[in-house]
């Protein structure tokens, strides 16, 4: 683990080689919930990635000298320690030409049926390793190869909320309603993000979210538009 400062009430965690994989993103998310206890008091937030965990503490109470000092003395026998993993979410999607605008690209480039594509979209369990760009934006990985596909030379002004999306071997459902160059392949109807429930996400880091296609009636009468 390094320890970097990232402002001047900020210091950045970076674990392993920086290369993403389930072992680091279980460090990271055990990282965050250890800290989360012995910075209680100090802390205004956590942001956790990939590879690394931004913890933003008050200045107004302690400094970057005791937050490292906590930091170390806390996580210092993290590398052998053994995360839990967090919970299976299902989120359900409805697959088709009509949601996803760029499914029938994506099959012929991949030289896979429209069928094919959402079976083995939706046969993968997909670990959250980041929260972020937008609040709920949770990236899954990793997407099988066969289906994975670069991000659009241009994107879209506007892709819909529920969209989802595949981008390399990420993928993902967008919370909202925002420009995006991710390949759409469907929508889901579940709410990514939503300030007045509690927890305000469906998902956190660490766990796993397995997609379940749904028709267009399911899709309708779970809330989703079209």
């Amino acid at each position: 683990m390094r320890i970097e400062v990232a402002g001047e009430n900020a210091l950045i965690l970076y674990f392993g080689d920086g290369t993403t994989s389930p072992a680091v993103s279980a460090q990271v998310q055990q990282a965050t919930s250890l800290l989360e206890q012995s910075l209680e008091g100090l802390l205004i937030d956590m942001v956790p990635s990939y590879a690394s965990l931004l913890v933003i503490y008050d200045l107004m109470a302690t400094d970057h000298f005791e937050v490292r000092r906590r930091i170390r003395n806390t996580l210092g026998e993290l590398g052998g320690a053994v995360a839990l993993e967090g919970v299976v979410v299902e989120l359900p999607a409805y697959y088709s030409t009509e949601s996803g605008p760029d499914l029938e690209d994506l099959a012929k480039r991949a030289e896979l049926e429209i069928d094919q594509v959402i079976d083995i979209h939706s046969s993968m369990e997909y670990r959250v390793y980041a929260i972020g760009f937008a609040p709920g934006f949770a990236y899954l990985g990793e997407v099988d190869p066969r289906i994975a596909a670069p991000r659009l030379s241009t994107p879209r002004q506007k892709v819909p909320r529920g969209a989802v999306a595949i981008a390399d071997r990420q993928t993902a459902v967008y919370p909202a309603v925002s420009p995006g160059g991710w390949n759409l392949i469907g929508l889901c109807p579940t709410r990514m993000f939503n300030p007045d429930a509690r927890p305000t996400m469906p998902v956190v880091v660490g766990d796993r979210v397995k997609f379940k296609p749904i028709s267009r009636d399911e899709f309708i009468e779970l809330g989703g538009e079209l």
